[in-house]
């Protein structure tokens, strides 16, 4: 169980960087290959380098990209960052020189790739030192960061050659792919409301998103799941632990202790506490009209006005820095946070509210309520 949660919260288990993980995955190989070949219908790529789950989720979400990353540049020049590596020899050296002169070619009939912008150079930075971190390359002199203010920056590198697993190896032709919609076309392709590509589906949702929703009664992912839950449930905490929620129109695979995978929320910080306080003052606000899927649908300047409640209730313990910060630029810290979670979704004029709010609720201890009231108290004391 632990090497498949492990699979799934990494990219890949590098033998030489995590040999312990990776004979943990080499011994577990027949359940996590039968897990992921029996469910979520994933690929595994299993050899003498590298183990991975090929994770394809079964919709696009915001999260689901690389998170060190910031614009589409960066995108596309680590495509043609592997494309580059393509034509390089397992441990061959090459200069930092030799990748900026190959990706101006390469993105020549696509995008402008001009080096004397900060931002374009600060794009293949962000590339090359994820190159790195995941396991393409290895630096051996010099430092990338340097090429931020020396476009002539020289660096040394070594491809180690793990490049050529990290592509997806899909089961259709995806030439006429253009945008992300596509990829999910393909990914759920023909006959997808039923057998097996529906039952993947599910699992797939489940187990990749903090929450799965759906609009309709007869939502034919809805039907399996509700139909299924006893065994769905108990697949899911054979090989991952966890519990299964599911309500009307929304499901959690949700984990009550440690014994998790990848990135849980609420965390130990003054952002988290904010947005698990403001799904209370949701909660509180019994007059909002619910639409058939349980959303709720608020203007920005009500969404607004909703953290401004929470900081005038709860502020008092923020840490200082959200203490000082305008009520607007909470709102929008607070807007990134639950569009990642899937509590919310922005739109041209806006906010959504999921029902997933509904599953968190926060207070603070007595004691602290104490401090405010006396805190208050003195305030007016002192007009």
């Amino acid at each position: 169980m632990k090497s498949i949660q492990n699979l799934i919260e990494r990219f890949w288990i590098i033998k030489s960087r995590d040999k312990d993980l990776y004979f943990l995955a080499r011994a577990e190989m027949n359940s996590i290959e039968k897990f992921a070949r029996e469910y979520p219908g994933w690929r595994v790529v299993s050899n003498e380098r590298i183990i991975k789950i090929e994770k394809i989720p079964s919709y696009a979400q915001s999260f689901m990209g690389i998170t060190d990353f910031q614009s589409n540049l960066d995108y596309a020049i680590l495509c043609a960052l592997l494309i580059f590596l393509e034509d390089k020899e397992d441990n061959e050296a090459f200069l930092l020189s030799e990748v900026v002169a190959n990706i101006e070619i390469q993105l020549k009939e696509f995008v402008s790739v001009d080096w004397t912008r900060f931002s374009d150079r600060k794009s293949l930075i962000r590339v090359m030192q994820y190159a790195v971190k995941i396991g393409f390359l290895i630096c051996h002199e010099g430092s990338i960061d340097d090429f931020t203010n020396n476009i002539q920056q020289e660096v040394l590198y070594e491809n180690t050659g793990l490049s050529r697993y990290f592509a997806v190896n899909f089961s259709r032709d995806i030439s006429d792919c253009k945008t992300y919609s596509d990829f999910e076309r393909v990914t759920n392709n023909v006959d997808t409301d039923r057998g097996h590509f529906r039952s993947s589906r599910v699992y797939r949702r489940l187990v990749t998103s903090p929450a799965m929703y759906w609009d309709t009664t007869d939502d034919p992912d809805s039907f399996y799941l509700k139909n299924k839950r006893n065994i769905i449930s108990k697949y899911l905490n054979d090989y991952l632990g966890g519990r299964l929620d599911i309500h009307r129109n929304s499901a959690y695979f949700v984990f009550e202790d440690d014994n998790n995978y990848g990135e849980s929320f609420p965390k130990d910080s003054t952002i988290s506490d904010i947005v698990v306080l403001l799904c209370t003052v949701i909660r509180e606000h019994s007059e909002f009209i619910h639409e058939e899927n349980d959303t709720v649908v608020i203007s920005k300047y009500e969404f607004v006005k909703l953290v401004g409640e929470c900081s005038e209730k709860y502020s008092f313990a923020w840490s200082k820095e959200y203490r000082e910060m305008a009520v607007e630029k909470i709102a929008e810290r607070v807007c990134e946070i639950m569009e990642g979670w899937m509590l919310l979704e922005r739109t041209d004029s806006d906010f959504i509210i999921y029902p997933g709010v509904y599953k968190f609720s926060g207070v603070y201890p007595k004691n602290i309520e104490e401090q405010r009231n006396n805190s208050k108290s003195k305030s007016s004391e002192k007009k």
